[in-house]
This record gives C-alpha cells, structure tokens and sequence, in this order.
C-alpha cells in the first residue's frame, strides 16, 4: 500500500538532489528513505530513480509520477489550509448588496481591498438592491450583508443594523440650468424644480430622506418627465432633464456637465449603515467586524 510519508519522501529526494540531503530535510535516517523508497518502487512494480554514490536521477517512469505527485501534495496542502479556513470561519463568499445611493467609492475600494488581504479565503460578491429592499434579502437569506441610506421603514427582528459613517448631501444640476453659478442652495429654492429621482415618503432610504427634507418647506419634490434610479440620473441632469439631491460622494461618479451645490447644514446630513442577520456565520460575523473596525465612525459590534 503506497502511503502520503512515501510520497512526500520521495518528492522530498528529487528536489534535494541526494539521499543525504533529503534526510537532513527531513530529519530522518538516510536509512530510513532508502527504505522507504525500496518498498514504493516494489508495490509500484517500476522503477522511479537511478542511484549512484553522489545523486539521483529520474527514470521516465519517475518523471511523470514525480510530476503528478508533486501536484497531488500541493493539492492536499491546500486542501487542509481551506478545511481550516472553513472550519475557522474563514472560507467562503460573501454576497454584497448596496444601494445605488452608496456608491462604491475610492475610499470604500480601498476598504474592501484590505479586508481581502486579511480573509485570503472570502471573495465578494456585489449587487446593488434599493435600502428598503435590502433587509428583505438578507433576511430570507439572498444575501449576507447589505450598504444601506437610511431610514430603513420596515423592521425585521432578525436583521441588525450598523452606522458606519455620515455623509453631506448635495443638488446635482446641470452646468446649463439657472441655479449653475451658485455655490450655495437652499431646499427651498427647490420648490418649482423637478426631480429625476423621484423620492417617495414610504420607500426609505435617500427617497425618503429626500421627499423628507422638502417636506420641512411645506412642499413635495415634483417628478420630472425623465426619470432614473441613482446612476443613469447623472445622465438626464446633465441633458437638463431635472435636478436631484444626491449623496456627496456621487461627485466621484458624475459626469462633468453636472455642477453640484451645497446645501445648509441642517438639510445636508445622510447615514449610511451596514445590515446583517443578528444569527450571521462566524465567517460573516467576523469580516463585517473587521470592516465596521475600518470605519471611523462606526458603531462597533
């Protein structure tokens, strides 16, 4: 019967060149590996080296078998460091949703990029999916964890919720609409324009945050006649098809027809949170630790 100790022996010899160095290698007899060598080529029926006082060499019949078994080795070694990944938690993917309003920015890359390093056995797998709709996912389990723009309206019992870090939030017009040279804006100022997103008070998310806002001013954003979810809005308000209030970081994205204006700073405040099931896999449970320990201003599990 051929065994692994034979194996990695045998393996061990070709690439130390000698008997003697295999041994010290390996911190067996010389003896030892003779041995064992004498009974592999026995149960093989083949001869696999040619011996001589000084080196070994290979037979063809030990080419290929060395070939292969070197293979079959770094396949076992990395199968015992996965079985250890998994069994620690540290193996597997992660299924990723974001809202299209948390953009996945330089900052954030840089993030993720890190925290790949540190769990060589997660991969990532990204989808955007709307905030409210997020927490639905993850909690019938099509998804691990989320990026959200709060509020999220509805509650499930079993989806915990993070603060991550806060962002100002801006007016996006184009560089031809009559508010283009101002600096400064004020969400009343809005009243009369229309809006490409079309926020909605019982969506959540940015849609509520924003019908929200101009609500404060006694009145409801008007839709305009073109309208987008986040990423191609960047488009129609640069074709001056309308406005939109949008998260600072969106400026990163943007085209550059548009121009973007500052809001007060009672009118400019969004949070973004991280969501999981409260009953997370160790995996999981840990890479989104290790990410809220990324974030400055998170709160910690």
């Amino acid at each position: 019967m051929i065994s692994l100790r034979q194996l990695k022996y045998f393996v061990e010899i070709v690439d130390a060149g000698s008997y003697t160095r295999a041994a010290e290698h390996l911190f067996v007899a010389q003896s030892a590996l003779s041995r064992q060598m004498k009974e592999l080529e026995t149960d093989m029926q083949v001869n696999l080296l040619q011996r001589d006082s000084r080196h070994v060499e290979l037979t063809e019949a030990g080419q290929l078998f060395y070939a292969r078994t070197k293979r079959i080795l770094e396949d076992i070694d990395d199968a015992i460091v996965q079985a250890h990944q998994i069994g620690k938690g540290e193996q597997g993917r992660i299924r990723v949703l974001h809202s299209s309003s948390v953009t996945l920015s330089a900052a954030m890359g840089d993030i993720f990029n890190t925290l790949l390093l540190r769990f060589p056995g997660v991969s990532l797998d990204f989808s955007r999916a709307p905030s409210e709709h997020q927490a639905l996912d993850i909690d019938e389990g099509r998804a691990d964890f989320g990026l959200v723009r709060l509020p999220i309206l509805r509650k499930f019992p079993n989806i915990q919720i993070k603060k991550v870090f806060s962002e100002k939030l801006v007016v996006a017009l184009s560089k031809d609409h009559r508010f283009a040279q101002r600096s400064h804006i004020g969400i009343a100022d809005l009243r009369n324009e229309h809006f490409v997103s079309v926020p909605h008070k019982d969506r959540g998310g940015l849609s509520y945050l924003v019908a929200e806002l101009c609500m404060r001013h006694d009145f409801f954003p008007k839709a305009a006649r073109a309208t987008s979810r986040k990423a191609s809005l960047l488009n129609l308000i640069e074709a001056n098809l309308g406005i939109a209030i949008v998260p600072e970081s969106m400026q990163e994205i943007a085209p550059a027809g548009i121009r973007f204006l500052q809001l007060p700073p009672q009118d400019a405040q969004s949070d973004v949170a991280v969501i999981y099931r409260r009953d997370a896999s160790p995996m999981i449970a840990g890479f989104i630790a290790a990410f809220l320990a990324l974030m400055p201003q998170a709160e910690k599990i």
